[in-house]
């Protein structure tokens, strides 16, 4: 065994001979005319390293003309170490020249090359550069070769070269390789092919991390957060694999997706057992699953524990704040953040969506303001559509539009879905049927926006505009959204329907709504059915509103939880407007916390409070 002053000896020799060796580069690049008789080609190539290693592209340049001065310039082994040099510095251009001068290229130096293109782009220079090195030149590609070309393939969702090449890995019987799998799987996943990847994955003997990893976040990438986390009990399971950080980054992230608690809290304890838990990189991704799932105090308590507040730590808690329409909160937040750390962009659309929620529209411009002038960012979409939410919910709708007309980006259907919202809200006919044009150019098949459009008409008594979009929807096959919540109890999801009445404790449910209601109506609550624009009596509107998704699932956690424990309702659609009423009052006569996490934000409804402060 090395002792450690053995250690710091023999790591003091090789740090001296690397700098030995670099001043002996230097020597030779200021007198080129050396003949020593030491200076061989294998010499070169040590030098060479020490270039690579460092990165040092001038003076490999320079020693690169020495080589081709002594005759082994366009040798196979010293020409491969500087092909290998220019790519590691990003001067493809000077290592593809090189390249192609070599008579005798082997496959170590197709790799080589193929590598980095595949690292630098442009990428399809890797793909094009296998398939001449397996055409035109015969050569068998091996386990480094694939890894590379499909990084290529991988970004640029190119599947059709990708499943090809996977053709070749396994002829040449490279399938069950661990970093080829891995490639695959990546390659898979960029492409949305989700399950090509998992059959690969399945296929791989041995499996280290990576590949977990690497399958992990195919599913957290495609939009299959409940795969990911039932892939991560798998792995919990394996006895000879230890969770990485990556691993934990990737699960909580998941748990974040689907604002699983639970699941949340799982892996968080998970992280101490594993060694984990003190880890910024992990503690940063449980600011955003805690902050998602409605436990804004307890990130802030993991973000205030964080040894090194990274920029997207500072953007995790700020986004979290604005999120809940903690606006206040963010915005001083992110007053400290200055002092500190270079806000970017992504820090901006959460000071502005804090803005928006709490419609703060004097500050909302200023930092705008800030951000262009101050921080010389250009605004992105993302930042138009606070600006456009903003402008619009504070009742500035022509201003907002004009802010559309004047934007550099192009306006997606997110900025028009904006402004189609903020016409809702203060019933703006005109300006609806202009967005809600704007919108059929961009997303045609998308029923929202025809619903949204036809309840500004229900409620101006337009009832001919709302006939014509009726059967517009009709003649195009358009049926809208239907509203689902969920909420999980015991580490069960319960997903309800508005009306349905299929759950196994529908019985219970429905007693449950029948006893709010009266407690309600005690309390002042008057049914609204603005939202409900059939032509059915009052009576039969009221009872429609009453078995909203959300209700159902608000009044299964009520009866299938502790008294006064807090509950977590997902939305796939905006809340609309009476339940948002009714839960300020459900919260008030049941004494219990209730979030509400619908399409847009989060409701935080607390002693007939909601902490949107009936701004949205």
């Amino acid at each position: 065994m090395i002792s450690l002053i053995s250690k710091t000896k023999l790591y003091t020799k090789l740090k001296i001979n690397r700098n030995s060796q670099y001043h002996s580069l230097a020597s030779i690049i200021q007198n080129p005319n050396s003949n020593s008789s030491h200076q061989t080609s294998s010499y070169y190539v040590s030098l060479l390293q020490s270039c690579l290693t460092r990165k040092c592209l001038n003076p490999g340049k320079q020693l690169h003309a020495r080589l081709f001065q002594l005759g082994f310039g366009y040798n196979t082994y010293t020409a491969t170490k500087l092909v290998n040099l220019y790519c590691v510095c990003n001067s493809l251009r000077d290592a593809h020249r090189l390249f192609d001068k070599i008579s005798k290229r082997n496959l170590f130096l197709w790799n080589v090359m193929i590598r980095g293109y595949a690292w630098n782009g442009p990428y399809e220079m890797a793909v094009k550069l296998y398939y001449l090195m397996i055409n035109d030149y015969r050569l068998v590609p091996d386990k480094f070769t694939f890894p590379f070309v499909l990084k290529a393939c991988s970004v640029l969702c190119d599947v059709d070269h990708g499943r090809e090449i996977h053709e070749h890995v396994t002829r040449i019987g490279c399938e069950t390789d661990v970093f080829v799998g891995a490639a695959l799987v990546d390659m898979y996943a960029k492409c949305s092919c989700v399950g090509s990847a998992r059959q690969v994955f399945d296929k791989i003997v041995g499996k280290d991390i990576v590949v977990w990893n690497s399958m992990l976040g195919a599913y957290t990438q495609n939009g299959l957060p409940d795969e990911a986390l039932d892939l991560g009990r798998e792995l919990a399971l394996s006895v000879n694999l230890r969770p990485s950080e990556g691993t934990l980054v990737i699960l909580i992230s998941a748990a974040a997706d689907i604002a699983s608690l639970p699941r949340g809290r799982e892996i968080h304890a998970a992280s101490w057992r594993f060694g984990l838990g003190m880890n910024d990189k992990v503690k940063t991704s449980l600011v955003d699953m805690y902050s998602k799932c409605g436990f804004v105090k307890m990130a802030r308590i993991l973000f205030d524990r964080l040894l090194e507040k990274r920029l997207v730590s500072w953007n995790s808690m700020i986004t979290g704040y604005a999120m809940h329409g903690h606006s206040s909160e963010a915005l001083n937040l992110f007053e400290n953040m200055k002092n500190v750390c270079q806000p970017d962009h992504i820090t901006f659309v959460g000071v502005l969506s804090a803005c928006s929620h709490g419609g703060l529209l004097d500050k909302g411009r200023m930092f705008f303001e800030l951000m262009v002038e101050d921080y010389r960012i250009d605004p992105t979409v993302q930042h138009c559509t606070c600006m456009v939410d903003l402008l619009g919910h504070s009742g500035r709708l022509d201003e907002a539009y004009n802010f559309i007309m004047q934007m550099k980006v192009f306006p997606d259907s997110g900025i028009w879905g904006a402004l189609l919202n903020s016409c809702k809200t203060h019933g703006n006919v005109e300006l609806g049927e202009l967005a809600l044009e704007k919108l059929l150019e961009l997303k045609p098949d998308d029923a929202g926006n025809y619903v949204i459009l036809s309840n500004i008409y229900a409620e101006a008594g337009k009832w001919e505009g709302v006939a014509n979009l009726r059967k517009l929807m009709t003649d195009r096959g358009l049926r809208k959204e239907t509203a689902c919540s969920w909420i999980e109890v015991k580490n069960r999801v319960h997903a309800f329907l508005s009306g349905d009445t299929s759950h196994p404790e529908f019985a219970n449910i429905q007693n449950e709504l029948k006893v709010l209601e009266g407690r309600m109506r005690e309390a002042g609550y008057v049914p609204s059915t603005k939202s409900v624009f059939h032509d059915v009596e009052d009576d039969e509107k009221a009872n429609m509103v009453c078995f909203h998704s959300e209700r159902l699932a608000i009044a299964f956690g009520l009866i299938s939880t502790p008294v006064k424990s807090r509950l977590l309702i997902t939305k796939n659609i905006k809340i609309c407007e009476d339940c948002h009423v009714a839960i300020k009052f459900i919260s008030q006569v049941t004494e219990r916390e209730i979030i509400i996490r619908d399409v847009n934000r989060y409701h935080h409804f607390k002693d007939g409070m909601c902490s949107c402060g009936d701004y949205w």
